[in-house]
């Protein structure tokens, strides 16, 4: 059962929620490095990492106050850093920042953790709320509502030396020489990652009040192409060329977010990513700064603390990258597979009839192709991307192997038919290296 305060110069036992997340490591990282026994709750936990310290858990799916019990043991405090985007087959707004919630607030009054840091989002109580800020606010509401030492902070576009969502983007959108500026961008403000995580120090310690909402963000109010600006002089490069692409493009690039979102994956640009960038991201600190003592980092200070290096680069440039990749390798084998079924049906058949397998032929066209296509579905789907991928390169080599001896001429083919198996799969291999998210 937790104590019924965080005590001076204690080491808490904190449960961190969304714990592998951008703020949520960053909190625990720092948190460990003052001395706390921390237990990070992610939907999904490296395998490498120590499971005392680490749980698996889906907050969607935690909608019981006895669900939370098993976690709250021996908790003194709850910093809540869980957050999704946009609804999708792998997220619930509602989920994670309402009825995971709401049981959680009420599994703490009942085990006595009266410390909760919740990591909200600012201008979740504006007018026309998209379904991410409705669900924080409910959220908040319920926290406010309970008799617990709570604390919410709201801040801006976060930045911080890693990158995730929206910061992600901003360095992605940095590489190009040309910047499209959305039409409709509303000026915003940045937070550093190190003044937000400085907060929620203060706020576990003994004496911090409770019972506060702020908004955490540095002053300035900067425009879209700004940001982006400041981090192409971050990483010494020239200005971009600012272009308004049409309305019906912006669209269309969401509307292709949001379909890639139901197949699992978690793309920055998405229908909810389009509102916030239109409403902005903008409020008051004075009440944070004077609560807290901290002075916030501007943006070119922040960046100017921490020179980028090569990785940061190789960043920038591969993020929009990846979508690209992966969207080739499914396409390529799935039409890979529909070709042979179709229009290049005769010739398969007819490659493998000179090579004299016989009525086994068709057969073989038949059974390559469907592997083709449940391939390049498997990698459009990102619960079964890794194994598919393995398995593009387990037939590309099967079939490296098969034409070598059924058809080694093949090999001097002017169209280079075995020849452009081996740069695909250099492909593949680069897919697995940047598959991971986090």
């Amino acid at each position: 059962m937790g104590a019924s305060a965080p005590r001076a110069a204690a080491r808490l036992r904190i449960l961190v929620l969304g714990g592998t997340g951008l703020i949520g490591a960053a909190v625990s990282a720092r948190l460990l490095a003052d001395g706390h026994d921390v237990v990070r709750l992610a939907r999904s936990v490296p395998a490498h990492a120590d499971r005392s310290r680490a749980i698996a858990a889906n907050i969607a799916k935690l909608t019981r106050e006895e669900d939370w019990f098993p976690y709250l043991e021996g908790v003194d405090a709850v910093v809540n850093c869980a957050g999704v985007l946009q609804d999708s087959a792998r997220d619930s707004t509602a989920g994670v920042h309402r009825d995971g919630m709401g049981a959680l607030f009420r599994a703490c009054a009942a085990r006595q953790v009266r410390r909760i840091i919740q990591i909200s989002a600012i201008g979740v109580d504006s007018p026309n709320p998209t379904a991410f800020s409705r669900t924080k606010q409910e959220g908040d509401t319920l926290l406010m509502g309970c008799d617990l030492d709570w604390v919410i902070l709201r801040p801006v576009v976060v930045i911080g030396r890693a990158a995730s969502g929206g910061s992600a983007l901003l360095r992605a959108l940095a590489a190009f020489p040309v910047l499209p500026v959305p039409a409709d961008a509303e000026p915003f403000q940045t937070v550093q990652l190190d003044d937000l995580t400085e907060s929620v120090v203060f706020f576990l310690k003994p004496e911090a009040p409770s019972k506060l909402t702020l908004e955490v963000a540095a002053p300035e109010l900067l425009r879209f192409q700004d940001v982006v600006a400041a981090f192409r002089r971050w990483f010494g490069w020239k200005p971009a060329r600012i272009i308004r692409p049409p309305k019906v493009i912006e669209r269309l690039v969401y509307r292709l977010g949001d379909a890639v979102s139901w197949l699992g994956w978690r793309p920055p640009l998405r229908s909810t990513a389009r509102l916030e960038i239109e409403r902005g991201a903008a409020g008051d600190p004075s009440a944070w700064i004077e609560t807290t003592g901290i002075r916030p980092m501007s943006l070119e200070d922040g960046l100017a603390a921490e020179p980028p290096s090569v990785q940061e680069r190789w960043f920038s440039r591969l993020y929009l990258v990846k979508p690209v990749v992966f969207g080739v390798l499914a396409l390529y084998w799935v039409l890979t597979g529909l070709i042979a079924l179709g229009p290049g049906w005769q010739a398969a058949v007819g490659r493998f009839n000179a090579s004299g397998v016989g009525a086994l032929g068709p057969w073989l066209v038949v059974a390559g192709s469907v592997a083709d296509i449940a391939v390049g579905l498997g990698i459009a789907y990102r619960r079964t991307a890794r194994l598919a991928l393995w398995a593009a390169l387990a037939l590309s080599a099967a079939y490296l192997v098969a034409g070598t001896i059924l058809l080694p001429a093949l090999w001097i083919d002017p169209l280079g038919p075995l020849i452009k198996v081996v740069p695909i799969g250099v492909l593949i291999f680069v897919a697995l290296m940047i598959l991971e998210e986090r």
